[in-house]
């Protein structure tokens, strides 16, 4: 058998379908503008639809446009006629995706669409097709030729669609000024929705669970808090219940080597001054960061320069957050 050379044909596709995405950049006009300004006054909500390739690239457009800010969500063209234009309002935008334009199923819609009164984003390879030619705003995606060697399969024309739905939905959430804390809000069950939501308040140990001495206090006994709260760290406070420091298993190993007496040496002379400290609302990511940098395992939440809390890297692991 002889040596078929699959990695010139995956450079020649992964070519083909980079200068379609390049000539779309050059090929944008003013359609694209409207196309973003009938989203953006959208009262109701975004429905996508498509047939086949085009109708998995619009599943994946809408769920880009809900999780960016733009609520939305796709109609199969095939179960609208059967029940499911139900779902589209007067107030709704509807992106249309085909190919040719000409999409039995989709050409379908168009005359019901323009009776319900919705307006229709087209995204095409032709401005003539009577997708084109029904649309308010008409993206084109006219490639020179498919990936495919047959110039059959939907390849640089799929991948081409996709860019410009991306293109479309990126715009809109910078039109919006959607912001990371917005994004999480869209992607609370993820790694990075725990980053940007959690907070050191959803994570500390506060109340009776939250090891605190006063600065007078023996080192043994608050020996006997690091141990009770099980955390390796304990808060000290001065007589006006303020943070002036804490006392860690580092500074217990400390005093072991200078000879100290447990029972008779004032945690003060022993402690860390100061202490690592957040306010509460502090996002537990931020918190990660200021550990990492200082070295520290945990940090102390304050309030006013009174301790609320304390959180260990230990939680933010199991959070989740790190």
């Amino acid at each position: 058998m002889s040596h078929f050379d699959y990695l010139a044909s995956a450079r020649r596709t992964l070519t083909l379908e980079a200068d379609a995405i390049t000539d779309l950049a050059a090929a944008l006009d003013p359609h694209f503008e409207r196309a973003c300004e009938l989203i953006l006054a959208c009262t109701g909500r975004v429905i996508v639809t498509g047939m086949g390739k085009s109708g998995h690239i619009g599943t994946k457009l809408a769920a880009t446009l809900a999780s960016t800010g733009t609520p939305a969500f796709f109609v199969h063209p095939g179960e609208a006629s059967h029940g499911d234009m139900g779902m589209i309002t007067k107030d709704d935008v509807v992106i249309g995706l085909s190919n040719s334009g000409s999409s039995g199923e989709v050409v379908a819609m168009l005359p019901l669409l323009a009776r319900l009164g919705s307006k229709l984003v087209g995204i095409s390879s032709n401005p003539d097709s009577p997708l084109g030619q029904a649309s308010h705003a008409h993206l084109t995606v006219a490639v020179k030729r498919e990936a495919c060697p047959l110039n059959l399969a939907p390849t640089s024309s799929t991948t081409a669609a996709l860019a410009m739905g991306d293109a479309l939905a990126i715009a809109l959430l910078e039109a919006r000024g959607f912001t990371a804390d917005d994004f999480a809000f869209s992607h609370p069950g993820g790694a990075l929705g725990r980053r940007l939501l959690m907070k050191v308040d959803d994570l500390m140990h506060a109340g009776d669970a939250l090891p605190c001495v006063s600065d007078q206090a023996a080192v043994s006994d608050a020996i006997m808090e690091v141990t009770r709260g099980g955390l390796g760290i304990t808060a000290v406070t001065d007589v006006t219940g303020k943070l002036i420091g804490v006392f860690t298993d580092g500074d217990l190993r400390r005093a072991l080597d200078k000879d100290l007496s447990l029972k008779s040496t004032a945690v003060n002379q022993v402690m860390t001054a100061g202490g690592q400290r957040v306010k509460p609302g502090t996002l537990a990511a931020e918190a990660v960061r200021i550990m990492q940098e200082t070295r520290v395992n945990a940090v102390v939440v304050t309030d006013n320069d009174r301790p609320i809390g304390i959180l260990n890297m230990h939680d933010l692991m199991r959070a989740g957050v790190v």
